[in-house]
């Protein structure tokens, strides 16, 4: 199998249908989470809404990349976003979450070994495959707050 093609089915795993690293996955996570219980604040911890939203800004960015070859995300605005008020809001962010994701995975898999390796946008971002990486790993770092913040909100 293509690297190109592990790392795409390694986001899909993380975001889409996976268990095998982290025994579950966003979709799993919040699909059928009420827009209430996404929005619960905990302490000084994140929402679950936001810190999916804060994912999905990632892949929506890094996707844009294949696009138009332009990197316009920034990390200081990754977690500016409305809040999420209706459930019919949080069912159309979640549909829009799960198709960039995919077509993030299928502009992956196209990729050659060299491609993988050219520079992402910039020599100062390193490659395609580090950035790709680098979003899974922190795919996953979110998906465990996620995780931890719903079994508290659910418990409480």
């Amino acid at each position: 199998m293509k690297l190109s093609t592990q790392l795409a089915n390694r986001l899909r795993e993380v975001i889409l249908n996976g268990t095998w690293i982290a025994n579950t996955n966003y979709k799993d996570q919040i699909e059928h989470l009420d827009f209430n219980i996404a929005n619960t604040k905990i302490q000084s911890l994140n929402t679950i809404a936001a810190l999916a939203q804060h994912v999905h800004y990632y892949v929506e960015g890094i996707k844009n990349v294949f696009i138009n070859g332009e990197l316009n995300i920034r990390d200081k605005y990754s977690f500016n976003f409305p809040e999420i008020t209706s459930q019919e809001e949080w069912m159309a962010f979640q549909k829009k979450f799960w198709d960039d994701t995919e077509a993030l995975a299928k502009y992956i898999e196209q990729l050659s070994n060299d491609q993988l390796l050219k520079h992402f946008v910039d020599e100062k971002y390193g490659n395609y495959q580090r950035n790709i990486d680098g979003l899974i790993e922190h795919a996953y770092y979110h998906l465990g707050q996620i995780a931890i913040i719903k079994k508290m909100t659910l418990s409480s």
